[in-house]
């Protein structure tokens, strides 16, 4: 037991044991001292790491806009009587999670309006206008959650969202 007797100064000092306590008190500041620097790091790194990801998310989402402005505006260069969609439903497209489902109704319609369009004018040489690639490319978007399967599903479904957006371009370059 510790007890505290006064000096003749005023000062307390500590009575039998005081010096034990001391230098037990040290060591225990010094590891407390480096506890602290390591979860400094530690916040450190988190901080570095939700930075990186942030990056990241924000260049997907930006990536992600302008494949819809693109979509959109190919969209709109069909005219309004063609047009199985309105231009401005891609957009929902952005929705987190609801391009799972809206994937099918996107990329399926688009080539239904460049199909209307061209049997219009009487054209045969555009095929399905990609309507093919653009259901193995929302297929393919969904089986990507699954586990084990994304392996191959998700790369397959970025493959075919580029085959899928050039096919739309040569769309509408032959619409103008």
């Amino acid at each position: 037991m510790f007890r505290v007797h006064p000096n003749l100064d005023g000062k307390s000092r500590f009575r039998r044991g005081g010096k034990i306590l001391i230098l037990m008190s040290v060591p225990l500041a010094l590891l407390l001292a480096q506890t602290n620097e390591d979860s400094k790091n530690l916040i450190a790194i988190g901080a570095a790491v939700a930075g990186v990801i942030a990056i990241v998310a924000f260049v997907g989402l930006l990536i992600h806009a302008v494949i819809c402005y693109f979509i959109s505006s190919w969209l709109g260069k069909v005219p309004a009587a063609h047009r199985k969609m309105e231009p401005g439903l891609v957009w929902l497209l952005m929705i987190p999670c609801f391009p799972v489902v809206w994937n099918f109704f996107v990329f399926l319609r688009v080539p239904e309006s460049f199909k209307s369009y061209f049997d219009a004018q009487g054209r045969t040489d555009v095929g399905d206008c990609g309507r093919g690639i653009g259901l193995a490319y929302a297929i393919c978007f969904v089986c990507a959650f699954v586990p084990v399967v994304n392996y191959l599903a998700g790369p397959a479904s970025l493959v075919l969202l580029i085959l899928c957006l050039v096919k739309f371009n040569e769309l509408k370059n032959k619409a103008s």
